[in-house]
Order: structure tokens, then C-alpha cells, then sequence
């Protein structure tokens, strides 16, 4: 079940009176059913593998707490009669069986994604290598998998790390996994966070269920007047990357950039707006990432949650595991600034490698991934020579023309790395982006080449005029939060805004086959 199908609305429709009306203890369990009936659209099979991972991350983590709890309990009893070596041996075989039980729990789980994500891919290998006929089409990934994977074993994670104590109730643990606004597309979510509002009953306020409608609505408006309408355009330009080179490549690259921007977003907008009003806080994913001045300041923007759990559970653990420090210990003899700097390198690169790997199974997102890293790496390096330029030319930096340039370079360069995201293949991704430079056919746009995409002179300009509209709402939102001063507007012009949003997607939103949109870009990682 899509966000975008009628059946999610349908269900939404069903679920917000039942979940007020009912007895505020009762509410915990309509969600739940609620979560089980919006999986159960995405097969059986993924309904089973989502219950499972939740009971046995459960299971996990209670295992973990009960290490923990031994290891406090022998150590007050021993507080007196133990010498300090005595108890920090016990705390490191503590240590040591907590450590064994999160690494079988982070195999058993992060292999299994591994598998939906790359199975067919590696039977694909071994078919070709060794003339074998085995069929990997049915090794799929689960809708959301990568997400409620993410969630869950940042709080298996937690519970080892001692943030807070293991959930005693299985069926918390899997309200929590299986809480279908961010099943779809995210963002990925924090036990404790999202626990302090999931978990907690909720009276109904108008306010929540005011706010949380217009964040769906325009999540919606950005989903079927822009997303899916540019997505048309789109496609007919990459299923022919030979005759649509050149400028048809360049016009490829920004709208997919405004696509890819409307669609996830629009999404996000959606999950949090139905959390809002259901009471649940869900954190933001995004925060203008295209007015952003520099790629390291774009991933602080851009799926935010997603960043910063690989900051937390991979870039961190790795920057100061045991081998790097070795490793930095025997690179002294070249130097301390190479030695300081090896850490940082290396674990950037195991963050960037795998956040590749997470958005896809081909070359081409490894490649993209690694492109970022060696771009941030050489930005933090040559940042000393942009703070001499910046002194030296400090009035040059604060002209409304160079903080717009450097928006522009931000998002040309991220979209030209994007371009792998799109084409089907790493030389075909630097064909297309050679012939931006090689290939002169920019009469070509005027002369028919825009009309033969697929979309009329009427999609260009309702998409055009989305895609304002999200720059406008973006403008608005730099002097502080907008939907707060939304609501505080006189009732008839927060009805017109609900009329002129529900009105245009009625009207103007782009449908597919039965009247139902199409799936959301990031659902296919």
C-alpha cells in the first residue's frame, strides 16, 4: 500500500476517529493493527520478516540488558570484598558478551538485508560464471526494509551501549518497527525519540490535526503536480541516453534534481504530517538542503537522519576502533599530520562506500558514493585556502551574488554526481555527462526536443509553478518555522490555502493506472 494510492487514504480516514474514540490504553493497539494491516498490503512474506525482526531485535536486546543488569548487580554485591582489578576484569567480560550477542544480532539482521539487496544480483554472477540457470527475480527487497533495519538495530546498538534499558514489552518493539508512516521512506527513527510521543496517549487537538493536514496535503501537492509529472520527462530521457545527449542531459540532470527534491520530500511532509496527527512527533529528514553552500553543509540538510546514523553507529565506532588506532600509531613515521588525518580518511570512505551500497546494488551507486567522499575529504583539506580567500576578500562573501553562486555550484555539482543515479551503468553515466560538454544540440530543446518528453505545454507550467511554490515556501521558512505562523492566520485564509492544495492535486495531480499515483523513488531502497 502507497502513500499515494486510495487505499492509504482510506485508511487514514478509518484510523484517526477510531484512534480518538477509542480508550486512551486501547490506542497503542489500534496502531498497531493499523501497522499490520497497511504491511500486510506489501505480501505475507514481508509482513512475517518485519513481525520477526522486531521479536528477535527484541529478544537481542533483552538478552543485552540482562548482561548489563548481572554485571550491576555482582558488582554492587562485590562493591566491598572485590579489588579494582578484580572488578574491572568482570566488567570486560561483561563487555565481552554483550559484544558477542550485538554482532550475532547485527549479522543475522544487516545480512539478511544484504541478501534482499544483492541476492539476485550475486545469482545473476554466479549464473554467468558457471552457466547455471538459477532464478535470483524472487529475492526482492521488502518495502521499507532498509529503514525499520536502520531503526531497530540503532536501538539494539543503544541498549548495548547502555544509553537506556532494554524495552520489556515485545509488542512496544514492534509498535515501534513497524509504525507505518515511516515505513515507506523514513525518516529513520530513534527508539527514545520517537518513543517520548509513540508510546504515550493522546487526546485529540485540533491544532494537531490541523497542522499535521496541511503537511500532508502539501507533502501530496509536491508528490502529484511536480514529482510525478517531471518523473515522465525523465524517464523518456534516460531510456535513450544516446539520442538525448548534450543539453537533453543537462535538462535530465535538473529535472531529476527537482523531482528526486519534490518527491522525497513530499514524502517526509506526508509521514510527519499523519504523525502529527495522531499526536506522534517523527524528526525532520530535511532543512532546505538546496539552499545549501557546500556539499558538507548540503548532508547536514539532506536526509539528515540517515547521516546522522551512520555518524553515530559507523563513522565514529570505525574513526576510533582498535585496527585504526594501530594503523594510525605505524603511519607516525610519515608524518603527525597523516597520521591525524588517516583515521578521519578511511572511516569517511567506509561511511560513503556503504551509504552507496544502501542506495543501490550497482556499480554506479558505489561510484557516487565514493565521488562524495573524495569531494568532502578535498574540501576539509583545502579549507585553510578558503578562509585566507574569505579574510582577504571578506566583502566578496557577504554580496547576496556570491552566497547565490555558491547555492548554484552546490546544486550543479550534487547533480551532476546524481547523474549516476539515473543512467544504468558507470560509462553510460560518463557518456552522458562528457557530452554536456562535447555534444552542441541546445536548439534542439526549442525545436520540438521538449515536446517530444512525454508532457505538454500544460504539465510544464503546473509543474513550473510547483516548483515556485516550493522555493517560495522555502524563502519563507529562512526567518523561522512557517506552519506555526500558518496556523496563527485568520480561519479563512488557512481554508483557502486547504482549498487551493486539495483542489489542485483533485485537478491537476498526476495519476497513473487506476486513478493512483506512482511509487515513491526512495521506497526502492
Amino acid at each position: 500500500m502507497l502513500f499515494s494510492s486510495w487505499g492509504f487514504a482510506l485508511l487514514i480516514a478509518v484510523l484517526l476517529p477510531v484512534y480518538y474514540l477509542v480508550p486512551k490504553k486501547l490506542q497503542q493497539g489500534v496502531l498497531l493493527l493499523a501497522n499490520l494491516v497497511f504491511y500486510a498490503f506489501a505480501g505475507w512474506f514481508a509482513l512475517l520478516l518485519l513481525v520477526l525482526t522486531a521479536l528477535s531485535a527484541y529478544a537481542f536486546a533483552r538478552g543485552i540488558g540482562r548482561v548489563w543488569d548481572r554485571q550491576k548487580e555482582t558488582l554492587a554485591l562485590h562493591r566491598d570484598d572485590w579489588e579494582k582489578a578484580q572488578k574491572k576484569a568482570w566488567r570486560e567480560q561483561m563487555e565481552k558478551r554483550r559484544r558477542v550477542l550485538l554482532v550475532l544480532c547485527l549479522v543475522l539482521h544487516f545480512g539478511i538485508l544484504f541478501g534482499m539487496k544483492y541476492g539476485a544480483g550475486a545469482i545473476g554472477l554466479v549464473n554467468s560464471v558457471f552457466g547455471t540457470a538459477w532464478d535470483g527475480t524472487r529475492i526482492l527487497l521488502t518495502m521499507g526494509a532498509s529503514f525499520y533495519t536502520f531503526s531497530t538495530m540503532g536501538y539494539v546498538i543503544d541498549v548495548h551501549r547502555g544509553k537506556y534499558p532494554a524495552e520489556k514489552n515485545p509488542l512496544r518493539v514492534l509498535l515501534f518497527t513497524s509504525f507505518f508512516p515511516i515505513l515507506v521512506q523514513g525518516p529513520i527513527s530513534r527508539f527514545d525519540t520517537l518513543g517520548e510521543t509513540l508510546f504515550l496517549p493522546h487526546a485529540f487537538e485540533r491544532e494537531n490535526l490541523e497542522a499535521g493536514l496541511v503537511r500532508v496535503l502539501w507533502g501530496y501537492a509536491k508528490k502529484l503536480l511536480v514529482a510525478d509529472r517531471l518523473l515522465v520527462a525523465v524517464k523518456q530521457l534516460l531510456k535513450f541516453p544516446d539520442t538525448y545527449n548534450g543539453a537533453f542531459a543537462f535538462l535530465g540532470m535538473l529535472l531529476y534534481a527537482a523531482t528526486l527534491y519534490a518527491d522525497f520530500t513530499g514524502g517526509i511532509d506526508i509521514t510527519i504530517g499523519i504523525g502529527r496527527m495522531l499526536g506522534i512527533r517523527i524528526d525532520e529528514n530535511f532543512i532546505r538542503p538546496y539552499f545549501s553552500k557546500s556539499i558538507a553543509e548540503y548532508w547536514r540538510r539532506w536526509h539528515i537522519t540517515l547521516g546522522a546514523w551512520f555518524k553515530e553507529y559507523l563513522y565514529y565506532p570505525v574513526s576510533v576502533s582498535k585496527p585504526l588506532r594501530r594503523l594510525t600509531k605505524a603511519a607516525r613515521r610519515f608524518g603527525d599530520g597523516f597520521a591525524r588525518r588517516l583515521p578521519v580518511y578511511l572511516a569517511t570512505f567506509a561511511v560513503w562506500a556503504v551509504t552507496g551500497m544502501w542506495h543501490g546494488n550497482s556499480w554506479n551507486f558505489l561510484v557516487w558514493g565514493l565521488a562524495n567522499g573524495v569531494i568532502l575529504l578535498v574540501s576539509e583539506e583545502l579549507s585553510p585556502l578558503y578562509e585566507r580567500f574569505h579574510r582577504r576578500f571578506w566583502r566578496i562573501g557577504k554580496t547576496w551574488g556570491y552566497r547565490a553562486f555558491t547555492v548554484i555550484r552546490t546544486v550543479l555539482l550534487l547533480s551532476c554526481l546524481r547523474m549516476f543515479d539515473c543512467y544504468a551503468t558507470v560509462p553510460e553515466t560518463l557518456r552522458a555527462f562528457g557530452s554536456m560538454f562535447t555534444v552542441w544540440n541546445l536548439p534542439m530543446l526549442w525545436n520540438g526536443g521538449i515536446a517530444s518528453l512525454g508532457l505538454s505545454g500544460g504539465d510544464y507550467l503546473v509543474a513550473a509553478i510547483g516548483i515556485l511554490a516550493m522555493f517560495a515556501v522555502s524563502m519563507r521558512q529562512r526567518s523561522g518555522a512557517l506552519l506555526p505562523r500558518f496556523l496563527n492566520r485568520p480561519l479563512w485564509v488557512r481554508l483557502g490555502v486547504y482549498g487551493v492544495l486539495l483542489v489542485s492535486i483533485l485537478v491537476f495531480g498526476y495519476y497513473g493506472f487506476g486513478f493512483d499515483a506512482g511509487q515513491f523513488i526512495y521506497n526502492r531502497f
